[in-house]
């Protein structure tokens, strides 16, 4: 599918409909993601960003709707075709998700020892290749206990990066970090974006990070899409929920003062 931009959508959401139980997560969610962008998908916790991404990526069925990955409906593939699309996307968990009994460098290259027939001294290279493009050259020999919040972060980068994804998908990047280590990683981001013309699927609720990274926004609240258009869009809109996130103001709370008391007085 070509935008009217010209640019190639890679993945395509349509009237995407998740459930978990009873309990409707995702409300006819359709979104695209095109080529050579970062999409950031924006939201508060629970509001479906998350079910979103894992549906992306093909962890999770729709009960309706489709995704569509590079022209391949991701709920209708075979056990093989599964298997492929995947080795064409790379992820970054919100944790890292290090293996703690591998080096970093082991963490980095076991993809490519899974999934590719290099030879060890070829596995070296490349990994010490993308731990260099994430700014942890020489730190390959340390074990992920060993090293900080940020750099377990950079780590979890350079492994999704490691068999060259043509997408990749970043879980809440700034989650547990500080504002500096956090800028630093939009940064790199964007540096990807940049130099590599890499497509990136970013879900986060920091406001920093997106008016940083940006080109597409989608906007989720309690399952359905708020907003979707350019960043420059999102920062006109007039839609009251979308003003209420971006301009960081709490829900009104109802509080009734006796009804409280009666609460506290109760059986006593």
């Amino acid at each position: 599918m070509i935008s009217q931009e010209g640019n190639e959508t890679v993945i395509r959401v349509e009237e995407l409909v998740a459930r978990y139980g009873q309990r409707v997560v995702l409300d006819r969610v359709s979104l695209g993601v095109t080529r050579g962008e970062v999409t950031t998908i924006l939201g508060g916790s629970g509001s479906g960003k998350t079910t979103l991404l894992r549906h992306m990526l093909g962890l999770d069925k729709p009960a309706s709707g489709r995704v569509i990955f590079m022209g391949q409906d991701m709920g209708r593939l075979t056990r093989a075709e599964e298997l492929a699309v995947r080795r064409k996307m790379g992820v970054l968990f919100q944790a890292g998700a290090l293996f703690n009994s591998m080096t970093v460098a082991e963490n980095i290259g076991l993809a490519l020892k899974e999934h590719t027939r290099l030879d060890d001294k070829v596995i070296s290279i490349v990994t010490n290749m993308k731990l260099e493009q994430v700014g942890l050259a020489g730190f390959g020999g340390l074990m992920p206990e060993q090293l900080s919040g940020g750099m377990k972060k950079r780590a979890g980068l350079a492994r999704a990066l490691a068999m060259d994804p043509e997408v990749l998908f970043v879980d809440e990047p700034s989650a547990g970090l500080d504002p500096i280590t956090a800028a630093g990683l939009d940064e790199l981001l964007v540096n990807l974006k940049t130099t590599f013309k890499m497509t990136i699927v970013v879900v986060t609720h920091e406001l920093a990070s997106l008016f940083r990274i940006s080109d597409q926004v989608a906007m989720i609240d309690q399952g359905r899409i708020l907003f979707y258009g350019t960043l420059e869009e999102l920062k006109g809109c007039d839609q009251p929920r979308v003003r209420q996130f971006l301009n960081r103001k709490p829900d009104e709370l109802e509080y009734d003062p006796e009804e409280h008391l009666r609460w506290l007085t109760a059986g006593v």
